[in-house]
Order: structure tokens, then C-alpha cells, then sequence
């Protein structure tokens, strides 16, 4: 299955082309360090692109303080990794071994020199994108979360960072290791996420990991953007792909994760291009990439709680933590929120046994224990497919008699060939068991009710459109989706019926409900806010 960045270690050391050296001297400048200073710290923003002329660069392990890897950067080396593209910080301090000399170039000019360069650009792409996955494998980070397994909110720390692919290190409460026992002393036993050596967070949220991170809005009040994008799935993403690649000024806000629900998707073997097949997260994440490369800034975790429209036509986004941004037009590309099962306790055991998704961090709280998963659509299938390797077995969950109607052909045959998967029809969940964490559940069916001890409950019984931050500047169909083209008198099928307002992917009514077509419209639908941009009188101010 693909996965994000080559294998950095066994990727061929290419330095950059000598024309391209003499580019950076002609926009940096030199900076010298004497051995054991500092070049960057854990938290900073990643400001400038850094070479390497003469001497080392060491990783330094946050907590020690020590060397942390073997490998170093030295000369015609650079620093830095994917976060670099959208001012990101750096996760992990970097010191100078012994006398260093770098070239230095301000992150914004540099992003200038790699669109005017593209060999250049791809060459430290390929580079950034390689160090972010060698490490989130090796969990390098000054990021660390304890105790992920016993409280809902570091486990909700855990899957924000684990789906936006961020490096993070989860220790165990119980481990014994000398890192894990100063890290639970440090917070006195207690589920807790630290940052750097010793930075404890009172009552964490992603929304905290992420300012640290400077992943959280960072826009200047008095910027109007081109185009908002409210949501980062496959439609949102593809959009801040063209967006970017076509000059527009573009900000693309998302509430939980880049991906939307199919970030959630454990494994997609029908989209074209990936034969052996890719993980949601892994798919959107690179047309992340893409779109910051060309300059589409994204914020999150930011959730969009009511729209305006100013008299200049200009509209503005109120959002969570009161915040406002404004912008000349608005893709809806919020796609759909999961559907909630009406069951007693379910809230109090959300983060703490029940899933909304089925990915790398929440398949490792599935070992030694029964999983089941609720639903009969595809994402159901592709996480029970995904859960069987790591549960003791898993139990599909089916209300009607029947999958043909909702699930792939080749899903359903696999699922019915797996001797690790059952599928129970005609069958629904009709109570929840636990103290503080999901113990079991009992089935309601035809022949009666039974339970089952269980840890691991997985619900994926389809979703709701994510409409009512529009504040009803745009028409919607009876069930809440956004009604474009014809239906509103358009001449193209992802207008609204206000002017400036656009929508794509599953939010937008008669859409068909695949990750290509997403990605299709969100591509497509950019020459038409292009036209509709630069078909404006004249540029509002804001404020």
C-alpha cells in the first residue's frame, strides 16, 4: 500500500544543483554557530530555509538534551521538513555539533524561489516530505502524550495528531523504561501531553498542540483573501491544490483533520492511480502538500460558526474562539459529520471505546479484545478489513439482510471470506456497558438480545451534511445538502444561488458520494471562482 515520503533511508543523497546555491546566496545570507548553540528550538516557527556550508547539525533529543540520532546535517545538507511550506514549528530542537557556518533565506522568499524553480522545489519537497515520514514512524517529536488509553482528552490529542500525520511520542502509563518514568513523574501519574522537556498542558485540547505547532490561524486581520475554503477533504483539498496553482490568495480552514471521513479510511483500493492501494489520510495529505506548495495556507483545528456578507460583497467567517476572517468568495467543501447512534452513555464513552474512525492510532486499542463495527457502507468494510489484523476478531453490524445495496462487490466478498470477520444482519446495538471505558455491548436480533465484552466499537452508519454555519445565505434541499447548478438557476453545477458562494463534494446536493468525484469538483470548480474573482469592480478593504 503507498504511504506518504520515500524511505529516507534508502533514498539517494542528491545536493542541490550549484545554479540553485548561487539563487539562495542571492536572497540569503550567512549566519555562523559556534559548537553547542542552538540553530532551532522545539515550538519555533520554521522562519527560514537553512543550508548547510561548513560544519554539523545535530537532532537533539527534547528531553535529554542529548544527541538523539546518529545521522546529522552537514555541508550541502539542509534543515527542515514538509512543515516548513506552511509556517510550521519545528518538532525537534537542532544544534550545531562544532563550528558551523549555514546559508540562510526567509521562509517567504524562499517559497518565491522554489514557484519560480520547479526542479528546485521538488527536489526539497521530496526531501521534506521523506524527514516528516521517517519521523512519524520513528515517533520523533517533542510532542509526548500520556496515558492516550485512559482519558479522552489526550486520546483526542492523539487522533488529531496521528490523522494530520504529525510526529508525536505516546507513552504508557505503566512503561518502565527511564523516559516513561520521568515523564510520569513529571505529571504526577496522570494522563497527561507534554511539550518539549517539561511543558505540561492544563486541560489539553488539539487546539492547544496546534498554536504550539503553529498549525492555528495565523492570518492578519486585515488580509482579504481570494477564496475560503471551509473544509479540508478530498473536495477542499483539491480545490486549495488549483487555487494555489492559479494565483488565488486561498485560506482552507478545517475542524478536526485534513481528510475529512475519507482520511478515515483505513485502505482505498479503487481510486485511480494506486493499484495496491492508499489510506485516506495518506491520499489527502499529499494534495495537502501540493496546495501548500503553491501557497494555499490551512488553519485547524477551526470550526466555522456563522457566515456574513458585508455591503461591499465581500463575505466574513465567524469562527470558534471568535475570530473572523474575510474573503472575496467561499468554497463549501464541509462535506458531511458523522451520524450518532441514539444509545444511552454514548457521549461518555466517546475517546473511550467508540470510534468514529478506523486508522493506525485507533486499531492498536483493538489488541486482545473483540471489535465491532457498526454500519454496511464501504468505510465500514475497509475498517473491519483494516481491524481484523490487530482484534481478536471482528463483528460487522449490519440492520438490514443485505450489503449489495451499500457496499462494494469485491468488499462484501472479502468480508464474507474472512474467517477473522462476522457479519451479523438484521442486528443493532441496543445497550452500552462500561465504568469510566466501553467493557461491552448488546446486540438486539431477530432471535433475541445478546452481549458481548468488547473494548473497540466502531460506528460508521453514514452522516449529515454540515451546513448550518451558511446562516442561510444559501438555498439547501430538505435534508440539509447545498442545492447548486439548475436547481438554483445556475449555468454551472456547483454555483449556489448567491453570488461569490460556491460548493463541492458530498455537501452539495446530488453529489455522488466518491472520493474521485470529490477531488474532480473541487479541481474543476476553481476556474469559475477565478472569473468570479477578477470579475469583481474593484478589491474591498476589510474592517
Amino acid at each position: 500500500m503507498e504511504s506518504l515520503g520515500e524511505n529516507l533511508e534508502t533514498m539517494p543523497r542528491v545536493p542541490l544543483a550549484e545554479s540553485h546555491v548561487a539563487e539562495l546566496y542571492r536572497i540569503g545570507s550567512e549566519r555562523s554557530y559556534a559548537a553547542g548553540e542552538m540553530v532551532a528550538e522545539a515550538g519555533e516557527p520554521m522562519d527560514r530555509f537553512v543550508y548547510v556550508l561548513e560544519g554539523e547539525i545535530e537532532v537533539v533529543d527534547p528531553w535529554s538534551g542529548a544527541r538523539l540520532l546518529e545521522s546529522s546535517l552537514g555541508p550541502t545538507q539542509f534543515m527542515g521538513e514538509i512543515s516548513f511550506l506552511n509556517a510550521g514549528a519545528n518538532v525537534l530542537p537542532m544544534r550545531a555539533a562544532k563550528p558551523t557556518r549555514t546559508l540562510e533565506v526567509p521562509r517567504v522568499d524562499m517559497l518565491r524561489l522554489m514557484a519560480r524553480i520547479p526542479e528546485l522545489s521538488d527536489h526539497v519537497i521530496r526531501v521534506f516530505s521523506a524527514r516528516r515520514r521517517r519521523q512519524f514512524e520513528l515517533r520523533n517529536s517533542s510532542v509526548k502524550l500520556i496515558g492516550a488509553d485512559r482519558d479522552a482528552k489526550v486520546q483526542k490529542v492523539e487522533q488529531f495528531l496521528s490523522r494530520n500525520r504529525i510526529p508525536f511520542q505516546s507513552l504508557d502509563m505503566d512503561g518502565s523504561d527511564e523516559e516513561s518514568l520521568a515523564a510520569c513523574n513529571l505529571v504526577d501519574h496522570r494522563p497527561s501531553v507534554i511539550l518539549g522537556r517539561d511543558r505540561v498542558l492544563d486541560d489539553p485540547s488539539p487546539r492547544k498542540v496546534a498554536q504550539y505547532l503553529h498549525l492555528d490561524l495565523d492570518v492578519c486581520r486585515e488580509t482579504l483573501y481570494d477564496v475560503l475554503i471551509v473544509g479540508g477533504g478530498p473536495a477542499g483539498v483539491a480545490a486549495s491544490v488549483y487555487a494555489g496553482s492559479e494565483g488565488l490568495c486561498a485560506l482552507t480552514i478545517e475542524d478536526t483533520a485534513i481528510g475529512g471521513q475519507a482520511g478515515s479510511s483505513s485502505r482505498i483500493e479503487n481510486y485511480m492511480g494506486f493499484p495496491t492501494g492508499i489510506s485516506g489520510a495518506d491520499l489527502v495529505y499529499r494534495g495537502q502538500i501540493q496546495a501548500m506548495k503553491f501557497g494555499t495556507r490551512f488553519a485547524m483545528p477551526r470550526t466555522v460558526l456563522g457566515l456574513t456578507r458585508r455591503a461591499d460583497g465581500a463575505f466574513c467567517a465567524q469562527l470558534d474562539h471568535g475570530d473572523e476572517v474575510c474573503a472575496k468568495s467561499v468554497l463549501v467543501a464541509t462535506g458531511v459529520q458523522y451520524r450518532r447512534l441514539p444509545l444511552d452513555r454514548l457521549e461518555e464513552f466517546e475517546g473511550s471505546g467508540i470510534f468514529y474512525a478506523a486508522t493506525d492510532m485507533e486499531a492498536r486499542f483493538c489488541h486482545n479484545t473483540e471489535a465491532v463495527v457498526i454500519g454496511g457502507g464501504n468505510s465500514a468494510g475497509q475498517a473491519a478489513m483494516y481491524l481484523c489484523r490487530s482484534a481478536k476478531h471482528v463483528h460487522v453490524v449490519v440492520r438490514g439482510d443485505s450489503l449489495a445495496a451499500s457496499m462494494s462487490s469485491y468488499l462484501t466478498q472479502r468480508l464474507e471470506a474472512d474467517p477473522a470477520i462476522t457479519i451479523h444482519y438484521n442486528t443493532k446495538i441496543a445497550s452500552l456497558h462500561g465504568d469510566d471505558h466501553l467493557e461491552g455491548v448488546t446486540f438486539a436480533a431477530p432471535d433475541g438480545e445478546w452481549q458481548l465484552d468488547t473494548r473497540a466499537l466502531f460506528i460508521m452508519i453514514g452522516a449529515a451534511p454540515n451546513t448550518a454555519w451558511l446562516s442561510g445565505l444559501v438555498e439547501t434541499d430538505e435534508k440539509g445538502f447545498v442545492k447548486t447548478g439548475a436547481e438554483v438557476g445556475r449555468d454551472t453545477p456547483f454555483e449556489t444561488g448567491t453570488d461569490g458562494i460556491f460548493a463541492v463534494g458530498d455537501v452539495r446536493s446530488g453529489s455522488v458520494k466518491r472520493v474521485a468525484s470529490a477531488v474532480g469538483e473541487g479541481s474543476v470548480v476553481v476556474s469559475r471562482i477565478w472569473d468570479y474573482v477578477y470579475r469583481l469592480p474593484a478589491p474591498a478593504s476589510v474592517i
